[in-house]
């Protein structure tokens, strides 16, 4: 049996009629890049997560980017992250011309140590940046509390967390500002690199200015910005598939369970905090053998993947801002994600787990 680590093409064929459609009509307008298509992605995306306002950019990385420029970070301020995380996260802080200070994860669920965090908040503080690893969140209430109380801004990368809910509320409706990628691989993927912002509307019309080049009317440029704009082609594409999100969400969910259930006591899984309602972008285990297991599954038809093998903080690009995070430095040796693309069938879920508990034996 060969199993792939994710099977993109299905999402294209559970909406073919729909994304044709939205392919030939952006063809057919001659509109590409801004317009109605753009804005009525938004509409519906901002009621889909029940924000106030959202802003669409050309990628999640850019989401980032434009969403540090709105808040007004930039030199001299520091912005506190997790090492654990796409390289986009620190990417899009050090971008803005602030300094990354890393915070290392909880041993448990790999999100950020709030512990941690809140020992860190100094006077040059200017935003907690936090990564809802793997489909999870943080206690988003306590995350809320303390930028309120240290007045900071809580930035939210929710590149992995769509659908996600804590505690009955939608990612994307609790920070103020929550960036989303559209990336091909995500639950919910463009057919290209797309992303936006939510947040409110003061907010997302600063978003919506710096990915726009600066602009604020056609010949009016009034600060530095970019091009990051969503396309209609992925705006349309994007809608098309929006409606089949929970049902392809809740297959995942069960497929994850499943693997709880069965890997119980064999293998370290992820602790799930019982007020998240988690979208499961990956599904990892952890342990020391990880690479003896990875080439044992592969031998047996398993594609697996990691998420992520290097901490962005021991990254050459960011080594200037290095600082210990020995949790986070000895995860990223141990971690595995196995299959859990929603169209996988149960008997392929049952080769992954009977293949693990195999390689225990």
């Amino acid at each position: 049996m060969k199993i792939p680590f994710t099977n993109l093409y299905q999402q294209y064929v559970d909406c073919r009629d729909d994304i044709d459609t939205a392919i030939a009509s952006t063809i057919q307008s001659s509109s590409f890049i801004t317009g109605p298509d753009a804005s009525k992605f938004e509409s519906v995306f901002a009621d889909y997560v029940k924000s106030e306002d959202c802003a669409g950019t050309g990628s999640g990385t850019t989401a980032l980017l434009c969403s540090l420029r709105a808040a007004g970070i930039g030199v001299g301020d520091e912005v506190i992250t997790t090492p654990h995380t796409f390289v986009a996260t620190t990417e899009a802080i050090v971008s803005v011309g602030a300094t990354p200070r890393f915070a290392d994860i909880d041993p448990d669920t790999h999100l950020i140590d709030l512990d941690q965090v809140e020992h860190m908040i100094g006077p040059r503080t200017r935003a907690i940046l936090f990564v809802d690893i793997y489909g999870q969140c943080p206690d988003l209430d306590r995350l809320r509390a303390l930028c309120d109380g240290y007045k900071l801004w809580m930035i939210e990368d929710a590149a992995h967390s769509l659908g996600t809910q804590w505690q009955d509320r939608p990612i994307g409706s609790i920070a103020d500002l929550t960036c989303f990628s559209f990336n091909p691989v995500k639950n919910l993927g463009a057919m290209g690199d797309a992303g936006c912002v939510t947040g409110s509307v003061r907010l997302m019309d600063a978003v919506r200015k710096y990915r726009d080049h600066g602009r604020t009317g056609r010949y009016d440029i009034v600060d530095l910005g970019y091009n990051a704009r969503i396309d209609n082609m992925q705006s349309n594409i994007v809608l098309a598939k929006l409606p089949k999100l929970e049902s392809w969400i809740a297959r995942k969910r069960e497929i994850c369970a499943y693997y709880n259930e069965r890997l119980h006591g064999v293998i370290k899984t992820i602790h799930l905090d019982p007020r998240v309602a988690q979208g499961h972008y990956v599904y990892v285990i952890q342990t020391p053998r990880r690479d003896q297991l990875r080439s044992f599954l592969e031998e047996h038809g398993v594609s697996t993947n990691i998420h992520y093998a290097i901490t962005t903080h021991t990254q050459p690009a960011f080594r200037s801002w290095y600082t210990s995070c020995p949790v986070a430095e000895r995860t990223v040796t141990e971690i595995l994600s196995l299959p859990c693309w929603y169209s996988i069938t149960d008997d392929q879920i049952d080769h992954v787990v009977n293949t693990v508990r195999k390689f225990f034996q």
